[in-house]
């Protein structure tokens, strides 16, 4: 607690009723800075000290309403955000900003898990509601603290392990109408996100090359994946009947985004007539990034081609690997010691 110095202005940092508080005292003079701050002390040692906050009389919902208009409108994953938004506003909603206690947010997870949410889905509304809070401290001045950020998130269990066999690939092709297949063979064959397939362009198509660049993924980075020949000789006849009236890959039968939900229906209406059990249109970029494994790709090409940011999200696939290391320490047969050499010798 005192003073300090951010950017060229002293600060003061003090707690008054529990909360702590940082302030810009709006000079660059220290002796100017510690009179503020030694005033400050002395109001609250008397009792005269009352902080009124900036957001008090906002709501909640009128918090995630800025937030949603202006930080997440434009991003792909806006219907995710708005999908969090809506069941954090159906709680707290009517609360002031300044009410919403760490206490309170606690209730909220109980509520919810209560309710059946996955844990994996409660850890996103609260980091949704993390980043509005931090938006409403850093730059809109509503509130002095983050609450949420207090709060512990839920233990995930990523350990779904689901990929299609090759017999399974067979049939679910099999089962699939021509755009549908194309589809699946795309994901199946560079990990590419339901999202990113139907958002595809031509011009990320370049044959020349036989890379595709994913411009806009979910991790907001531009991403490029080398074709294998599936996938180039699918998308060099797919280009040959290509529509001149928009730069999709795949669109609609009008020319537009194919809906995702819409696609989603047609593939699990053809895993269902297959006969598969247990899988959804995910689990293709599961088997993408299970089969390189199994083939010995090393993790870091793996992590590169799904677009990971850290190696912790590939390691999923490490139980995939034994056979490839036993590869790797058979390498070292290839250099035979012989043992008489060290004969007598004591070690």
């Amino acid at each position: 607690m005192g003073i300090y110095l951010r950017g060229k202005v002293w600060w003061v940092d003090y707690v008054y009723r529990g909360k702590r508080y940082r302030e810009s005292t709006g000079t660059d003079n220290r002796k100017l800075a510690q009179r503020y701050y030694d005033k400050i002390k002395g109001e609250i040692a008397e009792g005269r000290l009352f902080r009124k906050l900036p957001g008090e009389k906002k709501t909640f919902r009128e918090m995630m309403e800025k937030y949603l208009d202006e930080h997440v409108s434009k991003l792909k994953s806006r219907r995710a955000f708005t999908g969090y938004s809506k069941n954090l506003i159906s709680f707290f909603g009517d609360y002031k900003v300044s009410e919403i206690s760490p206490k309170l947010i606690s209730e909220y997870k109980i509520k919810r898990l209560s309710d059946g949410i996955k844990p994996s889905s409660l850890n996103r509304e609260l980091a949704t509601m993390k980043k509005a809070f931090n938006l409403a401290m850093k730059e809109w001045e509503w509130v002095i603290e983050n609450p949420a950020a207090k709060i512990s998130l839920e233990r995930e269990n990523n350990k779904r392990d689901r990929w299609l066999t090759y017999e399974e690939e067979e049939r679910l092709l099999k089962e699939s109408p021509s755009d549908l297949k194309e589809i699946i063979t795309l994901a199946l064959n560079t990990g590419m996100r339901l999202g990113e397939i139907l958002n595809l362009k031509w011009k990320g198509v370049d044959l020349f090359r036989k890379t595709i660049t994913i411009f806009e993924s979910k991790n907001n980075e531009k991403r490029t994946i080398p074709m294998n020949n599936i996938v180039f000789e699918m998308l060099k006849a797919k280009a040959k009947v290509r529509s001149i009236n928009n730069d999709l890959v795949f669109s609609s039968n009008v020319g537009t985004l194919k809906d995702e939900r819409n696609v989603r229906r047609k593939f699990e209406l053809a895993v269902k007539r297959a006969g598969i059990e247990d899988f959804r249109f995910h689990d293709l970029r599961h088997t993408f990034a299970t089969r390189l494994v199994q083939e010995g790709c090393d993790f870091y090409k793996v992590q590169r081609l799904l677009g990971h940011k850290t190696p912790l999200m590939t390691q999923r696939y490490a139980h995939h690997y034994p056979e490839s290391l036993r590869d790797a320490v058979n390498i070292l047969s290839k250099h035979v010691t012989n043992l008489s050499q060290s004969e007598g010798k004591e070690i």
